[in-house]
């Protein structure tokens, strides 16, 4: 392929695909507002097809002249390469863990009979397809370790179908479930509860709303068809529902939630008794209320009720009123965020200005150990079962691949199982987290890493990273992708903005509803924090989110255009006029509010990137990325928005849009798709910040 030399790249401004524009126009109270690309919502239609294939044909021709974009994929390929590991796990005798060699589309559930061994392979999600995109979504076992379920996604999708594995056999039996989605697996006795939706219409699967989720109880053997239904109410068609059984069987937990908002009720079935009904627990829908398990006849139960912070309580069911609960861990200055009862003590994780901590306590709330962690970082998997005296536990951070641990609970010592084996030094680089001050004097946290003895000299290429929303936090990971942008000179902020849970229930809801733009305003001051601190300048930051982060970006670009020079919004919530009206987007009405009211459109017009785009205007260079098969955030969105935006652009900067196929959301997306879409945001990236060469 003959490449067009950089320089001339950067003075032709690529010749967009046409995009016929509708006359469909909407009323909300007395203002009426165009969408002009509502056809675009259409996505079987032919038309939307071509459109997606033209806008594809562009971006690809575009990003296949910038000169190093092979060379940025052969370096992340070369670093993807190593294997990486989850903390192994027990289910009645038998340990599970996960491992990809490397570059496998999908990581391999492996058995072990005990943590020194290799194990087999249990389950290989490689051999379901041809090219990676059918991944393993879930995985429990019973407690007698003789089956288990597991649940499969094609194409990224969030609909999941489950099957059953006979664990001593390996063969799967003939149990098929479908339509599965926002479910876990609750074994109990010869079955398990699960929830799903009714089948969808014909066409409509990745677009059409999903309502009126229903738990089930499947024995297996049987034909789904004869499932019982355990749960459904018919007048409340917009709840998810979430089902659990503590471990020793005794009691079924319905976690009941009205959208993605963490507010929920929770109800009690006692399954030692015969045909005893559901007990509303708590129904009130004013705080996040999480069942972790039962101590004899009594329930603990992690609740931000009364507590913004979150507080371990345990619920006496004969008295359950919250006057009665007694607190085993109050609340404290710090974000309670998880608690197990494993082998007879609390094991506890806290959060403390956005680095985690672990702790083990007595039953009583007594302090026993502080769990030695390696630096400031994030640990996952920190919990096990009534009976284990030991577990695994994973650790990373920024320059800390994720390191598998082997924890004793009694004698508080933590042994290296598994190491990374990571074709990078790591050590060349650091960590440091600032404290930047928003436009209404909240101080809010950033994490900046870069190579050690960087020059602040306003010059230095920098991604500023957030998200914001949804109770979520950004805790220090570790990102394969963005080694190649930090050897290259990079810097990567990550800002821990209102609106995520990085100090409780107060800053979430400080970024949710009518408050959402402090949200906006707490990025955007993270970027006037890196160019007044001479990392960066505008013609050298960019910005990324996905998601509700996508949104984020979105928002930020047409309020302050100026203030960046490359924009990748990933999978974002673009229209927030009618997000609520495709599958689970009714979910987030508790988040964001809906324009259906009168004060919700006010707010959500004032901000939505769809609508706040305005013609003649220069902005960022932007690559949208989203995919065929995302039903959580349906492409509809991204499309209408880069639509928009291309019929908006003032100036030269691209504005194009990445529409990957059989993909999804971004779980389960196999290692080459994860490859080629890294490699592509780093091309347009860096080309656009003006870096001339790559290593």
């Amino acid at each position: 392929m003959n490449l067009i030399p950089d320089g001339l790249l950067a003075q032709n401004k690529p010749v967009y695909p046409n995009t016929p524009k509708g006359n469909q126009v909407d009323r909300y109270g007395s203002k009426e507002v165009a969408d002009p690309y509502r056809w675009l919502e259409n996505e079987n239609a032919d038309s939307t097809k071509n459109w997606v294939d033209a806008q594809n044909a562009v971006t690809m021709g575009y990003l296949n002249q910038v000169s190093y974009r092979d060379k940025i994929k052969g370096r992340l390929t070369q670093l993807w390469n190593y294997a990486k590991y989850s903390a192994p796990f027990c289910s009645g005798n038998k340990f599970f863990m996960y491992k990809n060699n490397g570059l496998q589309n999908q990581s391999v559930l492996y058995m072990m009979e005990n943590p020194e061994t290799e194990g087999r392979v249990l389950i290989d999600p490689n051999t379901l397809s041809t090219d990676g995109t059918v991944s393993l979504t879930t995985f429990v076992a019973d407690n007698k370790g003789k089956f288990a379920v597991y649940g499969t996604s094609s194409g990224g999708s969030d609909w999941n179908e489950f099957f059953v594995i006979n664990l001593e056999t390996g063969a799967k039996t003939n149990d098929h479930l479908k339509w599965i989605k926002f479910s876990g697996v609750a074994w109990q006795g010869d079955g398990f509860y699960y929830c799903r939706y009714d089948a969808p219409v014909d066409g409509k699967e990745l677009s059409a709303m999903n309502e009126y989720h229903k738990v089930y109880y499947h024995k297996l053997g049987d034909d789904q068809s004869n499932d019982q239904l355990v749960f459904h109410d018919a007048t409340k068609p917009l709840r998810y529902y979430d089902i659990s059984v503590t471990e020793d069987e005794h009691y079924l937990v319905m976690h009941i939630s009205e959208g993605a908002a963490s507010k929920n009720a929770v109800w009690i079935k006692d399954l030692t008794k015969k045909d005893s009904k559901f007990i509303p627990f708590i129904d009130d829908f004013v705080s996040e209320n999480v069942v972790i398990d039962n101590i004899g006849d009594k329930l603990l139960m992690m609740t931000n009720r009364s507590a913004p912070n979150k507080r371990l309580v345990l619920v006496d069911l004969k008295a359950p009123w919250e006057d009665t609960w007694k607190n085993i861990l109050p609340a404290g200055k710090d974000v309670l965020e998880s608690a197990s009862y494993t082998g007879g003590k609390i094991l506890a994780v806290y959060m403390k200005d956005v680095a985690n901590h672990a702790y083990v306590y007595d039953t009583t709330g007594k302090l026993i150990h502080e769990v030695k962690l390696p630096t400031l970082g994030t640990i996952g998997g920190f919990g096990g079962r009534h009976s284990d005296k030991e577990i695994f536990y994973s650790f990373t951070s920024f320059t800390y691949p994720s390191y598998i641990y082997r924890y004793s609970i009694d004698k508080n010592k933590s042994t290296l199982y598994k190491k990374p084996e990571i074709q990078f030094n790591l050590d060349e680089y650091q960590t440091r987290q600032v404290f930047f001050t928003s436009n209404d004097g909240t101080k809010v946290p950033m994490f900046i890493v870069h190579k050690k003895g960087l020059v602040l000299d306003g010059n230095n290429p920098t991604l500023l990273y957030g998200y914001g929303g949804f109770n979520i936090n950004l805790t220090p990971s570790f990102s394969i992708s963005n080694l190649v942008f930090l050897e290259n000179g990079g810097v990567y902020a990550l800002a821990n903005l209102r609106g995520g849970g990085e100090y409780g229930e107060t800053w979430h809801e400080a970024g949710m509803i009518a408050k959402k733009q402090n949200v906006f305003n707490d990025f955007i001051s993270a970027a006037e924090y890196l160019i007044a601190q001479k990392y960066t300048s505008p013609q050298k930051l960019a910005i990324k989110g996905g998601s509700n982060g996508g949104l984020l970006v979105g928002a930020v670009i047409c309020q302050r255009p100026e203030l960046f020079k490359v924009a990748l919004p990933a999978v974002g919530v673009m229209d927030m006029l009618r997000y609520h009206k495709f599958t689970i987007g009714w979910g987030w009405i508790g988040e964001y509010g809906c324009a259906d009211s009168a004060a919700g459109f006010k707010t959500l017009f004032r901000y939505s990137p769809l609508h706040n785009l305005k013609p003649g205007v220069s902005y960022p260079a932007t690559l949208v990325t989203t995919a065929d098969h995302d039903d959580r955030v349906v492409p509809a969105h991204s499309y209408k928005f880069i639509a928009t935006l291309q019929a908006c652009q003032a100036g030269n900067n691209p504005v194009l849009i990445r529409i990957d196929k059989k993909a999804g959301h971004g779980a389960g997306k196999p290692t080459s798709k994860l490859i080629d879409e890294a490699t592509d945001q780093w091309a347009f990236t860096f080309f656009n910040l003006g870096i001339t060469t790559v290593k």
